[in-house]
């Protein structure tokens, strides 16, 4: 009965030291910090608000102005032609086609990239060879040229591989142009890692590759998620090299949305435009809305250690 009440009041005084959680104080720098921050997100939703009520008006609703008032009667009309309606040029099946194109872009370019990097940021960690700083230099300059004194270069040497204006040729310009930068976020990554790690694993005999697939990429679902991120966002939202290494057949959905949004024929459909807009940008938005803990993990724990 001793220990029993001695426990008992040994509890109580633990709580009455823990107490209630303190209320916080209203104060003038909170207030300004959570009203600059209502500002920012005001000015980022409100373009967004505009165009998702835009795309589910009527265009007799849309021609009477009020761009921030939502829509009297909802119609999907808009979105429906602009998925598979919309003349894109010569072609009348909407967004559809550059949808489809773009998928076929993306997968492969993310994948290979991802992959290819993420070895190369290994290696140059934890298997350096004779000539890896020079190559990693080289791999960092690559990463801060301008995309512009590129373009013509490139078109030359898809000329002669035989793949300007196909979807592999574009395929083969998102990986390179997306390995430096990500060599440079995973080799930070793995920089950061105990070294213990990989020299336990060479005590138990891992090699070159057990160590990779068994101990690293099990522990770099951060960084592999920023990866992801960056290239989906890159390469899906990229127009410039769409429409200069494909053909009509092969462009991306950016290049479709652009010649949907340009079109001269006929009357300006704003509500068609907006829903387009929207459609376009659901892929990267949404992997971003489901990833967006692991990416910001990944940027702090990649980019900024060295």
């Amino acid at each position: 009965m001793v220990d029993i009440s001695q426990t008992y009041s040994a509890s109580r005084r633990l709580d009455g030291a823990a107490g209630a959680r303190p209320k916080r104080r209203i104060s003038a720098s909170r207030i300004m910090t959570y009203g600059i921050l209502c500002v920012i997100c005001f000015y980022y939703i409100l373009p967004l608000w505009v165009m998702m009520m835009t795309s589910l008006k009527g265009m007799p609703e849309v021609r009477m102005g009020n761009i921030f008032a939502p829509p009297v009667e909802i119609t999907f009309e808009p979105w429906v032609k602009a998925w598979s309606q919309a003349c894109t040029g010569l072609n009348c099946d909407g967004l559809s086609r550059g949808f489809w194109n773009s998928v076929k872009i993306t997968i492969p370019s993310v994948l290979i990239s991802i992959v290819v990097a993420s070895v190369n940021g290994y290696a140059l960690v934890n298997w350096k060879f004779k000539g890896s700083e020079i190559f990693f230099g080289i791999l960092l300059f690559g990463a801060f040229i301008p995309y512009q004194v590129m373009i013509y270069p490139i078109v030359i040497i898809l000329r002669e591989i035989g793949l300007m204006g196909d979807v592999w040729g574009l395929v083969l310009v998102h990986t390179i142009f997306g390995m430096p930068i990500l060599t440079l976020l995973f080799r930070n990554y793995f920089a950061s890692l105990p070294e213990e790690l990989f020299k336990a694993a060479r005590v138990d005999g891992a090699g070159f590759w057990g160590i990779f697939f068994q101990v690293l990429v099990p522990m770099s679902l951060p960084i592999f998620t920023v990866a992801m991120i960056l290239q989906v966002t890159g390469i899906w939202n990229d127009f410039l090299f769409g429409v200069i290494y494909t053909k009509p057949e092969a462009y991306p959905m950016t290049v479709q949305l652009n010649n949907i949004v340009n079109s001269v024929q006929g009357v300006k459909e704003y509500n068609v435009n907006m829903a387009a807009t929207l459609i376009t940008g659901l892929v990267p938005l949404t992997i971003y809305l489901l990833s967006g803990k692991l990416f910001v993990r990944g940027i702090a724990a990649g980019a900024v250690k060295g």
